[in-house]
């Protein structure tokens, strides 16, 4: 078997000019090459891939692999930092993993019996092996380490310097917050909760629609905290008697990151609430939204159309901003011209006019819209039909000539129908213009690494009203068990459930007549409109989620 330095030398990358000048060295094969590294003959990514062609297993730059983060998850940070190894991705039930030195069988047998698979050396260079592990299993440590050091700093005093201006710029508070940020980024939270307590502060992030308590801090760093957060935000510092919105930017891993702020005044403090916007959603394919096929296909019809009204609705948080921007995203084209008005601007895209609605100076739903119809648009974006006058100038708009995008906020598809007509616009003008309705909830994902097949109780399956019924076949069904890959909690990531309605002959016809909702629902499903429920009853049997999400989530 060739030596470290036989294989640098056959590679050229140790000229045979230089063979003498570090001949001493050549005694112990990894002292030789260390030499080599420490006078700068070869580089450290030279010698970990001749470290991998002699063990002949891979060699990876970490800086440009895409680290699978379930399968940093599978191995404690502790074992990560004394092996310097670092599980990257998982392929079936073999886990790679890079380190420094692939025939480390301690290493490897720790990390087998901690993740509980296979293991699959790779080599990666010593120092990008160090950033990564600082940049996967930091901010937690870090997070606990800042607490205390600015606990001990301010002696556990509320009334301390955190209340004045200046500790705003002192290097643990920077650090903290955006530690904070950067870890809520990393577990994928939707949200950030900063909330004063009466001893302490607490952050809690919430992770696939649910709050989980992930740090708290001591009361002292409080003001501090919120003062950064409010200065990053561009909100009156001075201000903690009212609540205000804010907006800003950070950039993580690459990406630039957008933030929506709100304060709110509490008995403790000001409580902080951070929405995180991340721009990848906004270019999500129609395909990727989980529609089922008769779904996808009448949805995409609609869309397709030069004109009409499309309302996405459900409760707030239920994805209706990422549906929307996906389908801006299938329809937006240099020659098509589109504008959005928006409280606020959520995602921010190319090639399209966004406007942001500003109360204060005038700026409303409906006077932007007045003049954005003058802008010659082709499709227009409403962030949210509130009144009458955003509902009239809407169904106008559609009317002539324009594709309208908004959302709304109903139980299901054919509320949002009553919903228009309650608002005070002639019935037979929302039949007319009205062309799709889309109701949506989103409910926890499986975990695929933990879930586990049975059968349901067939009685209560029947009384569940999912559309089975006790002479067929009882289906294979899946439930969250809970792993390390989803912090035991057997959900990773979430799923929409659909309920898409289109407007037909004679649903435009229960309209005129001012039919209920329930009629309508009726009509709606006997020309073969899914429920929510019925959707996520078939994604149920598509093993993608569980019984018990989808009663958590539908009416």
């Amino acid at each position: 078997m060739a030596t470290l330095t036989e294989i640098l030398i056959m590679r050229g990358v140790v000229p045979m000019e230089n063979l003498d000048s570090v001949s001493g060295a050549w005694g112990e094969d990894e002292e030789a090459v260390k030499a080599l590294v420490a006078r700068g003959v070869i580089t450290e990514v030279q010698l970990a891939s001749a470290r991998a062609a002699k063990a002949k297993v891979p060699f990876v730059e970490l800086l440009e692999f895409p680290v699978d983060r379930a399968a940093v998850a599978l191995v404690p940070a502790g074992v990560s930092r004394r092996y310097q190894v670092l599980p990257i991705g998982i392929v079936g039930d073999i886990l790679t993993l890079a380190m420094i030195d692939p025939n480390d069988v301690f290493a490897i047998d720790d990390v087998r019996a901690a993740a509980r698979m296979q293991v699959r050396p790779v080599v990666a260079a010593p120092s990008d092996l160090k950033t990564a592990i600082d940049r996967f299993h930091r901010a937690d440590g870090e997070l606990t380490d800042l607490t205390n050091a600015l606990e001990e700093e301010n002696g556990g005093d509320p009334a301390s310097k955190a209340d004045s201006e200046e500790q705003v710029d002192d290097a643990p508070i920077v650090r903290f917050v955006n530690l904070v940020i950067s870890q809520a980024i990393q577990d994928k939270a939707s949200d950030i909760h900063i909330e004063p307590g009466e001893r302490e502060m607490n952050v809690r992030y919430r992770i696939d629609g649910v709050l989980h308590a992930m740090q708290s801090a001591p009361k002292s760093i409080q003001n501090g905290v919120i003062s950064r957060l409010k200065i990053m935000s561009e909100i009156d510092i001075a201000e903690r008697r009212k609540p205000q919105d804010g907006r800003m930017s950070v950039t993580h891993a690459g990406r630039k990151i957008d933030l929506r702020v709100a304060t709110l005044p509490t008995v403790w403090g000001e409580k902080v609430v951070m929405r995180i916007l991340d721009n990848a959603s906004s270019t999500m394919a129609i395909e990727n939204l989980a529609l089922l096929p008769r779904n996808l296909e009448a949805y995409r019809n609609s869309y397709s159309k030069p004109y009409g009204m499309i309302l996405v609705t459900g409760p707030t948080g239920s994805g209706k901003s990422t549906t929307l921007y996906t389908t801006l995203s299938a329809v937006a084209k240099p020659e098509i011209n589109v504008i959005t008005v928006e409280d606020p601007v959520e995602y921010r895209m190319k090639g399209i006019n966004q406007v942001q609605v500003n109360n204060k100076a005038g700026l409303t739903f409906a006077s932007a819209l007045r003049s954005i119809l003058r802008s010659d648009p082709d499709v227009v974006l409403i962030g949210e039909i509130r009144d009458h006058e955003t509902a009239q100038i809407a169904i106008e708009a559609s009317l002539t000539g324009h594709l309208v995008l908004s959302t709304l906020h109903t139980n299901d598809a054919p509320s949002a129908v009553t919903r228009l007509t309650e608002m005070g616009i002639e019935p037979f003008l929302v039949g007319t213009a009205l062309d799709c309705v889309v109701a949506q909830r989103l409910a926890r994902r499986l975990c695929v690494r933990c879930r586990e097949p049975y059968h349901h109780d067939a009685e209560e399956l029947a009384a569940l009203r999912f559309g089975w019924d006790e002479s067929q076949l009882l289906p294979t069904l899946y439930r969250p068990v809970g792993c390390s890959n989803c912090s035991n909690t057997g959900y990773r990531g979430r799923l929409a459930l659909h309920e898409v309605m289109l407007v037909t002959e004679e649903i435009e016809h229960h309209t005129i007549m001012r039919s209920s909702s329930a009629e309508i629902m009726q009509t709606a499903i006997a020309q073969g409109m899914i429920t929510l429920r019925q959707d996520g009853w078939q994604k149920v049997q598509m093993g993608l989620t569980s019984v018990d999400e989808i009663m958590r989530v539908v009416v």
